[in-house]
């Protein structure tokens, strides 16, 4: 009996030391600059048919379009793109959104991205665009 519980302990201190071996690094958050934020409509063949996520009201197509600057030596990946976006009035956009859609791979250094958006056709323009960053993984997270 006490030879079992001897190896059961064994087995399980071998079992613990392996596991801590031989863990995967942890995938850390990278925060990444976004700049020369600026926006333009949708080519037509992009725009045609548009509505609200709601899927009732009809809505115009924007491209926004700028940098984004990682200034770590590993690629990013999955990198959500966070801002908020008002209209000429100053009313936002996305209401309670700030999470705007993603950047699938961001290079070391800088590089170009887009990103598509709704906006309702009877909030006016110009967009105001405002305070966008982008949190990304040093590892492929999302399949």
């Amino acid at each position: 009996m006490r030879l079992r519980s001897f190896t059961l302990v064994f087995i399980c201190g071998v079992i613990g030391v392996l596991s801590w071996v031989f863990t995967p690094p942890a995938v850390a958050l990278t925060q990444i600059k976004l700049f020369d934020i600026s926006y333009h409509e949708c080519p037509p063949e992009l725009a045609k048919g548009t509505v609200t996520s709601s899927g009732s009201r009809v809505a115009n197509c924007f491209i926004v379009t700028g940098k984004a600057q990682n200034d770590t030596n590993k690629t990013v990946y999955d990198a959500d793109i966070f801002g908020r976006i008002y209209d000429a009035n100053g009313d936002s956009v996305m209401q309670n959104r700030t999470r705007l859609g993603s950047i699938v791979e961001i290079p070391s250094g800088i590089s170009d991205f887009d990103l598509r958006i709704s906006v309702p056709a009877n909030q006016p323009t110009p967009l105001k665009l405002k305070q966008f960053k982008a949190a990304g993984f040093s590892a492929q997270v999302r399949r």
